[in-house]
């Protein structure tokens, strides 16, 4: 699974930064370009709940891989796009089939203990980084060719399909064998022996998203089993969580929304630094995902209580930002802030995953991406109407927003600290 997420992040991170340029060379007015962006991300925002779900349901490997080729397709389109009417159709299988990420995040879950899950979950994305940061270098020296980005994109097409052929080599045989072991001794053990088990290093593979249901089933059974899934997620007592997540994503972008143009206006510093300067937290964010072990030891594995901690240092970091007096205090925020977001991006998917189940955890990923996706699009209107006031603004309204998150992860401590193992109501 980390080879391929490594490159799923190396191939797109080649091509998405250069799709402004591509579409603008074909005629299109930035309005244009706008909206195609807007759809896009509306594409994402409602359809990966849908394809978590889906994955829960058919099991990994058939979502995994119709999400892979189908999105192979969308950058095969894109390599030929020399019209603006190509450009946007090329984006439609990518927007809603490109979660990759989060099935392979949901097959991890489904692969390790909970103990090790954020370990675990802190290299995969680590590995993830360390592809989205290589990728622009490479991107922008292809570019520099001739016909550079439709080189660029058959590249990125041609390395989703190297990852088909990866994920369907995985033993996924041996894989269902463990899983049938597990249930079976599952059944015979109490709840005692049940949390002892969870220690073990390997968990079920899909943890029944393929015990009942086939891939080649009626499209409407799996869209009704679908709905069922999605209605019980909605109905939880996981609102708190997801709230949670908006809060402190919104919060975290708005102090990126004006970085470039804040620093200019602050301290007179060029886009060229601040580009250094963000690569910089990049690589120092795939440095914590490696060290989330000894982190979680350290906290004895309680990912609520690292949550809160990371949450209210990413608050106080956002802060030092905003009243900075000198680039070397935007420096030393911008350090620990690799740091902190790292370690709550993985907390709160964890705490998603041990309250919700497993066995929704496709849903459970889908639901976060699609929460992080309302995060985007409310974030730039936030951050335009707070930079009327100051260059500071956006990143002071992201304090605002992460205080309201770690004041309501204060008032559910002692909910979570003494039922940690919360089950949603309906599944």
């Amino acid at each position: 699974i980390f080879p391929p997420s490594f490159q799923d992040l190396f191939g797109v991170s080649m091509v998405v930064p250069l799709m402004n340029l591509h579409i603008k060379s074909l005629g299109a007015s930035p309005t244009v370009a706008g909206i195609i962006g807007s759809l896009y991300g509306i594409m994402q925002l409602f359809s990966s709940t849908f394809v978590g779900c889906w994955s829960d349901i058919v099991g990994r490997q058939y979502s995994l891989l119709a999400c892979i080729l189908l999105s192979a397709l969308g950058y095969f389109l894109l390599g030929t796009s020399t019209t603006v009417f190509l450009f946007a159709l090329s984006r439609v299988p990518v927007g809603i089939f490109k979660h990759t990420l989060s099935i392979s995040k949901a097959l991890l879950s489904d692969l390790v203990s909970e103990r090790d899950r954020p370990l675990v979950m802190g290299r995969f994305n680590a590995a993830s980084g360390v592809g989205f940061i290589l990728g622009p270098v490479v991107g922008g020296y292809l570019t520099e060719l001739e016909d550079g980005f439709y080189q660029t994109s058959f590249i990125c097409a041609s390395i989703f399909l190297l990852n088909a052929g990866l994920v369907w080599m995985l033993p996924w045989n041996e894989e269902n064998a463990v899983n049938k072991k597990h249930q079976q001794s599952k059944k015979r053990t109490d709840s005692s022996s049940a949390e002892g088990d969870c220690d073990s290093h390997l968990k079920p593979v899909t943890n029944g998203a393929m015990a009942n249901d086939s891939p080649f089933q009626s499209p409407w059974v799996q869209i009704a089993t679908v709905l069922k899934r999605i209605k019980g997620i909605a109905s939880s007592d996981l609102w708190d969580i997801f709230l949670i997540r908006l809060l402190m994503s919104v919060a975290i972008l708005l102090y990126y929304s004006n970085f470039t143009l804040a620093l200019d206006e602050r301290f007179g510093v060029k886009p060229l630094f601040s580009g250094y300067l963000m690569s910089y937290s990049s690589t120092l964010g795939v440095l914590a995902g490696c060290l989330l072990g000894p982190i979680t030891r350290l906290y004895q594995h309680n990912t609520y209580r690292l949550l809160l901690h990371s949450s209210a240092f990413t608050c106080t970091l956002i802060l030092l930002y905003a009243s900075a007096l000198s680039m070397w205090m935007v420096i030393l925020s911008s350090t620990f802030l690799a740091f902190s977001t790292t370690i709550g991006r993985t907390c709160i998917i964890d705490l998603e995953l041990t309250i919700g189940g497993n066995e929704a955890s496709g849903t459970l990923l889908g639901v976060g991406q699609s929460v992080t996706s309302v995060g985007r699009i409310i974030a730039p209107l936030l951050s335009g109407i707070a930079q009327e006031f100051s260059p500071c603004g956006p990143p002071s309204l992201g304090v605002g927003l992460a205080l309201i998150a770690i004041l309501i992860m204060n008032i559910n401590k002692q909910k979570y600290c003494s039922s940690g193992n919360v089950k949603l109501k309906n599944q």
